[in-house]
């Protein structure tokens, strides 16, 4: 068992409990294990993978060909992006932002929530980020350029622009709450989602539209994460091995796209309208490793201290909490040092906790990685099921805590199901969520 790397205060924060409460309402997903929410949830829990060979000759050159896409077609599984806009709606944004819009669409269904009286709109915002640009549409750009300046896409800002897929939800719905965007690299949907979090208990609003979305796989960004030597390249031929949170043989992140949609909302304002409450959201914590541009601190205080402020937000202790959704992306030194910060932050309480990783599932989603899993983890609590690490064989770790190696597990506990979200990204920034069932 690891000592404490870093010694934390356990005083509950009572008065956290006096704030407006906030609960999940709405969910949408669009991601490499499927279109629709449950669509995604089922292929996860059933140990799918949603991660493929990247078949364009310009990937056969670099070290990483494969990828985790979100599947294209009309099965019900599957998206027709042409289904959902127009040819010139699609001249005007980026492909994270409509993917951001089609996740909203289903959140919104799924809430119930999509209001027409103007005090309902201005009570209702938007918080969603996008980690990083289409670098494919900044190059096609500058050739362009290169051929006149007319050549250049009067869209071509508002594409390439992070806020505009908060932006361009806002303008759909006439949503004239918080209009807010996070870009904090692989952190950015779970800051969102605490943002909005924050937004509501602080009374700004009654409902916020959050998370993440991304859709940056290209040649050029498969090559630059390459040359950080921060992708998986030793399974090429077999692409639904590569991603192996925790395991000896990891080796690398696989590239993965899509994005993942909340609606969060005043508990008091659901209740009135009758809502369907998944889970209620506890606390956030934010913190700065402030050691490396993409390494994570090798102590991982960074880590311990996200997860320690998200505790501490949430008025509750350390030892309600019996699943922890890691960051761990497969990599081989972020990935110790998460679960030794994890270990170091539970103490003796590690031994009745489980981690696990569902980045082995669907990849890593840059951006909206840290909204995707907090979506799984809310469905975690709503159904009493841990999900998967696939390809989890071998532990290269000695630790206290528990995992969930290849098959779900069965969220076994005397008292409410609560959960800790990790997200970590370049730069040092660290996210923690905490959710939990709801109890009225």
């Amino acid at each position: 068992m690891f000592t404490p790397l870093y010694s934390v205060s356990r005083t509950i924060v009572t008065a956290a409990r006096c704030r407006r409460r906030v609960v999940v309402t709405g969910m949408g997903v669009v991601c490499p294990l499927g279109v629709g929410t449950q669509n995604a949830w089922d292929n996860l829990i059933n140990s799918k993978s949603g991660i493929i060979k990247l078949t364009e000759p310009d990937y056969d050159k670099l070290p990483c060909r494969i990828g985790a896409l979100v599947p294209k077609g009309n099965g019900s599984n599957e998206l027709n992006i042409e289904s959902y806009f127009s040819k010139s709606e699609l001249r005007t944004m980026c492909g994270a932002t409509a993917y951001a819009l089609i996740a909203t669409e289903m959140a919104l269904n799924d809430a119930k929530w999509k209001p027409k009286d103007e005090t309902d709109k201005q009570d209702t915002g938007v918080s969603v980020g996008i980690g990083m640009v289409d670098l494919v549409d900044i190059c096609t750009t500058y050739e362009a350029l290169k051929k006149g300046y007319n050549k250049v896409s009067p869209y071509f800002v508002p594409r390439i622009l992070p806020n505009m897929a908060a932006g361009q939800i806002s303008i759909k719905y006439g949503f004239r709450g918080p209009n807010h965007s996070v870009s904090t690299a692989c952190a950015t949907g779970a800051h969102a989602i605490g943002d909005a979090f924050r937004f509501i208990r602080g009374g700004e609003t009654s409902v916020m539209v959050c998370g993440g979305a991304e859709a940056c796989i290209s040649p050029l960004a498969i090559a630059a994460f390459c040359r950080l030597r921060a992708l998986s390249t030793s399974r090429n031929d077999f692409p639904h091995e590569a991603s192996r949170p925790f395991d000896k043989d990891r080796d690398g992140f696989v590239m993965g796209e899509g994005a993942a949609i909340l609606v969060l909302e005043e508990l008091n304002h659901a209740l009135t309208r009758n809502a369907n409450i998944y889970a209620e959201v506890l606390g956030y914590g934010l913190s700065g490793d402030a050691a490396h541009l993409t390494a994570p601190s090798e102590d991982g205080t960074g880590a311990i201290l996200a997860m320690d402020r998200a505790v501490k937000d949430a008025g509750i202790d350390s030892t309600e909490i019996t699943f922890v959704s890691a960051h761990a992306t497969s990599t081989p030194l972020g990935d110790a040092i998460e679960v030794k910060a994890i270990e170091s932050f539970m103490g003796q309480h590690s031994q009745n906790v489980t981690i696990s990783s569902t980045k082995g599932a669907h990849g890593h989603l840059l951006g909206a990685a840290g909204n995707l899993e907090a979506t799984f983890a809310i469905l975690a609590i709503k159904e009493g099921i841990i999900p998967p690490t696939l390809n989890l064989h071998n532990l290269d770790t000695e630790t206290c805590l528990n995992f969930a190696p290849n098959a779900k597990k069965d969220w076994n506990t005397t008292s409410r199901l609560v959960a800790l979200k990790n997200a970590f990204g370049f730069g040092g920034t660290n996210a923690c969520l905490c959710f939990a069932e709801y109890k009225k």
